[in-house]
């Protein structure tokens, strides 16, 4: 037997071996998961990269959220607030000097207003506010939301500046309404589907307020004494 066809059945089994379907399976299956995949990979990476970040609640927000502190600071309110006692302090500075009598921050409501699916409301016939039982049923009411009598001469003046104990009140720069001047006024929803008319509703979602807020209606009145609100 010559040595040349020795060798070339040789050459011939190691072309076979290379090439066979099963090797070439293979091959191609690794190609496919290092060049696709990887590239799918990096172009996913990329284009996360590039994405706008989506916008969420604030830790704040987040941390109200999952307290459950409907009490808590709200940023676009408390800069309305701001933004009403600086325009009312323009307004009597422009007054003062025509010579007028500066505006009273606090109007009258001759309708309760809505808002928030409830539509404005007529007050009871016949009936006319009362500085006096308002305030002696807020009194009574200190004590339920473990508040002290101590805390009661706080809260008579934070009222008396707020809306001056009048269930109508409302602030003519922000709006804001009620006995403690709710921004908006539905917020005294949760208090009580009728806390358009209501005294006694809107003096219990005020002390909630100032309870989950402030602490104390002493806290409230020197927040207020400080920055002109609540």
């Amino acid at each position: 037997m010559s040595e040349r066809p020795t060798r070339q059945a040789a050459r011939a089994a190691r072309k076979r071996s290379r090439l066979s379907p099963k090797r070439v399976m293979i091959i191609g299956l690794s190609a496919v998961v290092v060049f696709g995949g990887g590239g799918f990979v990096v172009h996913r990476a990329i284009e996360n990269a590039n994405r706008p970040p989506v916008e969420g609640p604030t830790l704040e927000e987040f941390a109200r959220i999952a307290s459950g502190d409907l009490s808590g600071a709200d940023p676009k309110t408390d800069q309305l607030k701001a933004a009403a006692v600086q325009a009312h302090k323009a307004d009597r500075l422009k007054q003062s000097r025509q010579g007028n009598d500066p505006l009273d921050t606090i109007i009258i409501k001759k309708k309760a207003p809505g808002g928030d699916g409830f539509p404005p409301a007529n007050f009871p016939p016949g009936s006319t506010p009362s500085p006096g039982s308002n305030k002696a049923v807020a009194k009574e009411m200190l004590g339920s939301f473990g508040f002290g009598t101590d805390q009661w001469g706080c809260l008579e003046s934070l009222w008396q500046k707020e809306s001056g104990w009048n269930e109508r009140a409302m602030n003519r720069y922000s709006g804001a309404y009620g006995i403690p001047q709710s921004l908006p006024g539905t917020k005294m929803a949760s208090a009580g589907a009728d806390w358009q008319t209501n005294p006694a509703t809107q003096i219990k979602w005020g002390l909630g307020y100032i309870k989950g807020r402030y602490g104390t209606p002493c806290g409230a009145w020197g927040h207020s004494q400080a920055r002109g609100w609540y």
